[in-house]
């Protein structure tokens, strides 16, 4: 009997689309492997109401049947969307984890200044740039609530896992990723000479996937 062949999910960042460079990049690679690689636009259409329950469950839905092994890589958010998912469902084998947004909003909402925290809670919207579309879209606060609804102490499936993360990322630092492989054996952290982007070690990152 033929071996069920696993399903391929990559998953792109926060305020990106599945039209960026990494995705671009591992769709061709994953093709000349003869192997399909499913990119799911998280955005669906609605930035504005996004959140990481919603991805959640749009890339649950997009699973084979059980039990048909999944593999997700994910990039920064939805690298962190990618560890949520393995903890949650058992049909995922393995994840990859490209500068994955850990202790998100330690590292995020800093970069706001007090009054705007302020004015996004109280009007509840507030204008956030979104690369893939290349202009600012407003984000409901809810995205902050439900982020918060969802402590990393609680990933503790044994799972193999791959951190590949760029010692100059100016978006999460690499002691994020530090910090949640130390205490999880099943994690291997690759650490590299590069920034958030990755762009520059994407041969290294796809050698790493294979």
């Amino acid at each position: 009997m033929d071996e069920i062949s696993p399903k391929y999910i990559y998953l792109h960042g926060f305020a990106s689309g599945p039209e960026g460079a990494k995705a671009r990049y591992l769709r061709q690679c994953f093709a000349t492997a003869n192997r399909h690689l499913t990119i799911p636009d998280l955005n669906s259409g609605d930035f504005t109401h996004l959140t990481l329950t919603r991805q959640l469950q749009q890339v649950a839905a997009l699973f084979p049947p059980p039990p048909q092994p999944v593999t997700i890589i994910g990039s920064s958010f939805g690298g962190l969307t990618a560890a949520w998912l393995a903890q949650k469902h058992p049909q995922i084998n393995r994840i990859i984890l490209l500068a994955p947004a850990f202790e998100f909003l330690t590292h995020w909402l800093p970069t706001f200044s007090h009054e705007q925290l302020q004015q996004w809670q109280t009007t509840g919207f507030f204008p956030i740039y979104h690369y893939a579309e290349n202009r600012e879209i407003p984000l409901h606060y809810q995205f902050i609530e439900d982020v918060a609804q969802y402590p990393e102490m609680e990933l503790t499936r044994n799972i193999p896992t791959l951190i590949i993360h760029g010692k100059n990322d100016e978006v999460i630092p690499i002691q994020a990723s530090r910090n949640f492989a130390v205490p999880r054996p099943w994690v291997q952290l690759l650490e590299l000479d590069s920034d958030h982007s990755l762009v520059d070690v994407l041969p290294t990152i796809w050698q790493s996937v294979q």
